[in-house]
């Protein structure tokens, strides 16, 4: 039996924009290199991994190169695909067991949400050729566990950045997340470069966000957030964080391709 695979971009309602994923539930567990092959095969940002379980899905995501612990666009797809092909019904959560623990997806009012851990930032002494990493000055630099937190002076300086990857590999850390205040559409602004994961730049970030809200939040005294990751796809992400460890995310979701996987 051949295995279905789904191509969804996530993070958005229109095809061709947002951050596409891969997306197979599989027909039986397959050996982790059969995985990572198949994620270098397709050469999207991230390829998500499904075997039912109990009263949930075990999920896991592989970019090109590695495996990773954390992915929101593909998690967001993949609910999508239980939901819009029959393996689960719309009114049910999505209940996803994870290397970053057990995960949520709702779907609400036509968007989708996830249910993710915070992640935390704090500030730290700026790498020494940060500022030939990024050509442009900034305002401030953190550290999390995904990379560097840079705020940049502008949403205007977000969109136009165009960082040296190869440089930014040989940083600590080899990925940033770049931001900024928003215009009068969106709260705050983003992008995400991650060379160090085979990504140079990551269209629309779940997991990014999960680093954003708290930020924010220290930042604009609110809870609730529109914000806009602006890659050459662009996305939109609704953030909801009022404290704590747990971080709710918001994005559309559209299927783009379907096909079999043949090699099985």
């Amino acid at each position: 039996m051949n295995q279905i695979i789904t191509q969804v971009d996530a993070f958005t309602n229109k095809a061709f924009t947002g951050n596409p994923a891969a997306v197979c539930v599989l027909n039986s567990p397959q050996p982790d290199q059969w995985m990572q092959n198949v994620a270098q095969e397709m050469n999207l940002s991230e390829t998500a991994f499904l075997i039912p379980q109990n009263d949930g899905f075990n999920l896991r995501w592989f970019t090109p190169t590695v495996e990773v612990p954390l992915c929101g666009h593909a998690t967001l797809a993949s609910a999508h695909v239980l939901w819009s092909e029959g393996h689960l019904s719309i009114d049910k959560a999505a209940n996803f067991y994870t290397k970053s623990g057990k995960l949520i997806a709702k779907c609400k009012d036509d968007w989708i949400q996830l249910d993710f851990p915070v992640n935390h930032s704090q500030e730290t002494t700026p790498p020494p050729n940060l500022q030939a990493v990024l050509g442009v000055n900034y305002k401030s630099v953190y550290i999390n566990s995904l990379g560097y937190l840079v705020e940049l002076e502008s949403a205007t300086l977000v969109k136009e950045i165009q960082p040296n990857f190869q440089l930014m590999k040989n940083l600590p850390i080899g990925n940033i997340i770049v931001t900024s205040i928003g215009n009068s559409d969106y709260d705050f602004v983003s992008r995400f470069f991650a060379p160090g994961l085979g990504i140079n730049e990551d269209p629309v970030t779940g997991a990014a966000h999960c680093c954003l809200a708290p930020f924010w939040r220290d930042r604009l005294g609110k809870d609730e957030f529109l914000a806009y990751q602006a890659s050459s796809r662009g996305g939109v992400v609704k953030v909801s964080y009022s404290g704590g460890e747990r971080v709710l995310l918001a994005g559309q979701a559209v299927t783009v391709m379907r096909g079999e996987l043949t090699t099985v």
